[in-house]
């Protein structure tokens, strides 16, 4: 069932696919504590990569712009990114790499995941990316990684296609990310990025960052505090978080936020309406394991 655009659209994402090993535990141990996990299960991660399997299941067209390695584990990615309907023929292959890895603890007590995330792989470069074909696609989403292998992709895209939109997000510092800023047309802000800058409020990050970029539409996801947005002419927006009755999984999020989020801006939604959208679906996920199904469910409830 198509998302809300008008018609399903090609979104093409770059960043990275991981492989998470999630081990559910009663609450976060103590240091040096020994706990045994009451639940294990192994699924394909990585936020742009999470995104995509949304808008897929929304009713896009979509594919992933990454490197995998040549082990083993890749297999499973690219398994679970095709079973998504997710195209990978942009992906670069690294013999003798392998897979990045996040080890995921999934405390049922709060819903809230703790990540050691090990990377011996590289990450897509420019030249790779020039090698795509732009003209197919309606919409590109970044990670906010490898700022100046980034920020030439950004640069190309609107070289290659002027008017494509581009959207960016941002979830955690990492020198040199605040120059990727003036580019995307779109800017997705987590709430640990807004804090790690010293901020504790929505409204003034959200101004400061105004003045450091031309992106017509700022996003900031804010956990329980639901989410913030300034439109084009700056106006603020803000819609209300939507939990669920039970916290289980809040793993991915933030990926599924902002999935929504492009889905309503492909739709030329009110952007107040896009937010509030955006966290019920976010919310839903929080109430549920993983991805898989997960629009077909939340409709099921009335979501959409």
């Amino acid at each position: 069932m198509p998302g809300i655009a008008e018609a399903p659209r090609r979104i093409l994402g770059v960043g990275v696919a991981t492989l998470d090993i999630i081990n559910e535990v009663a609450a976060w141990p103590a240091e040096d504590d020994e706990v045994r996990a009451l639940a294990q299960r192994i699924s394909r991660g990585g936020n742009a990569a999470n995104s995509l399997v949304v808008l897929s299941q929304l009713g896009h067209a979509c594919a992933f712009a990454g490197t995998l390695a040549s082990d083993a584990q890749s297999g499973l990615i690219l398994a679970d990114l095709h079973r998504a309907g997710i195209a990978t023929i942009a992906c670069v292959r690294h013999p003798g790499g392998s897979t990045p890895t996040s080890y995921v603890a999934l405390s049922r007590a709060t819903g809230s995941r703790t990540i050691i995330h090990y990377r011996d792989l590289p990450e897509l470069r420019a030249a790779e990316l020039a090698d795509i074909d732009l003209d197919p696609f309606d919409w590109v989403h970044f990670e906010g990684r490898n700022p100046a292998e980034t920020a030439t992709m950004i640069a190309a895209c609107r070289r290659q296609r002027p008017g494509l939109p581009i959207s960016l997000e941002i979830e955690k510092p990492r020198p040199g990310v605040e120059a990727l800023m003036d580019g995307p047309d779109v800017l997705m802000f987590s709430r640990a990025y807004a804090r790690a800058n010293g901020f504790r409020d929505p409204e003034p990050f959200l101004a400061e960052q105004r003045t450091r970029t031309s992106a017509s539409r700022l996003i900031l996801s804010w956990g329980e505090g639901g989410s913030y947005g300034l439109d084009g002419e700056g106006g603020l927006r803000h819609a209300p978080s939507q939990p669920p009755a039970a916290l289980v999984d809040t793993l991915g999020a933030g990926d599924v936020l902002n999935a929504a989020v492009i889905d309503g801006l492909l739709a030329e939604l009110p952007l107040a309406e896009i937010l509030g959208r955006a966290n019920r679906l976010a919310g839903y996920k929080c109430g549920r394991a993983g991805l898989a199904g997960l629009v077909a469910e939340a409709r099921g409830t009335g979501w959409g």
